[in-house]
Formats: structure tokens, sequence, C-alpha cells
């Protein structure tokens, strides 16, 4: 039995495309007598006639993947476009670093371990780029006489 013609009128009345509307198998006879508008929207309102919902695509595979590459898996050398410097900017490295110096200097000054001018040597000599880290900065200072031995580096905020 066709009912391509009760499904087009379907599809305008519900506003959805002809392939989301479902028929029902068992009211095939009575759906091939609809031919006006009425007898359709009759149908319909019986539940004959529904509108199937939206499919969607599932996200559950890329949710895992996301945490896959979370865990630091699926980032190897096959998986990288772009230059190591692309990925992640040299200048950016630069900027923690600095950053990172910069307030384990302060600390110090501010709280009475290393003099101003001492200080002032010091950020000069971070800026020029003599320090990998925070831990070879103190130890410079310590190696130089600045800083007792038992200075321990300023907790990471």
């Amino acid at each position: 039995m066709d009912v391509k013609y009760q499904k087009k009128l379907a599809a305008e009345i519900l506003k959805c495309g002809v392939n989301r509307v479902w028929v029902d198998d068992t009211m095939l006879d009575e759906v091939v007598e609809a031919i006006t508008r009425e007898d359709v929207r009759r149908l319909i309102s019986s539940d004959v006639i529904k509108k199937k919902p939206v499919r969607g695509n599932s996200r559950g595979r890329h949710r895992y993947l996301k945490e896959q590459r979370k865990k630091g898996r699926r980032k190897g050398h096959g998986k990288r476009k772009g230059k190591k410097n692309a990925r992640t900017p040299s200048k950016e490295l630069w900027m923690k670093r600095m950053r990172s110096i910069r307030r384990e200097l302060k600390h110090m000054r501010d709280e009475g371990y290393i003099e101003r001018n001492i200080y002032r040597k010091f950020y000069l000599k971070a800026k020029g780029g003599t320090f990998k880290n925070r831990s070879d900065l103190v130890l410079h200072l310590k190696i130089e006489g600045h800083l007792e031995n038992d200075y321990n580096l300023l907790e990471v905020k």
C-alpha cells in the first residue's frame, strides 16, 4: 500500500520532513483512505501518524577521547600539526618563567631575605636569561652568599 501522499500531507501539517513522519503499520488501510488534510489531522490526533524525534550525533566517543587527551594520551608525534613553537609559543614559556622568578625575587626582598640592591642586580640578571627557573635563581643566590642555605622556595600560587 502506498502512503506517499498521506506522508507528504502529514509532513506539511507537522512542519517536518517526509522522512520524519511515522505511520502505524497496523492501521495502514485506514491511512490509505485518508485523502484530505482533515483526515490526516484526525489520524495525527489519534496517534496513527506521528512525528519522529530529531536524530543527533552521539558525543560519547568525543568525550572519551577528550578524557584520554587530558591524561596525556593520543598526543604523540603522529598527532601533532604545527611546530613546537606554534603549539606552545616560546614567548609564553618565557613569560611563565620570568613571572615566577620575579615573584620569588619580590617575596625574598619583601620578607628581608635579600637587600634591595641585590634584588635589583638579580632582577636584571633574570631579565638577561641567566636563570632557568626559580630553583636555579635560589641556587645562584646561595652560591654568591646572599642567601642562607635553609631558605625554601616560595609556594607556587
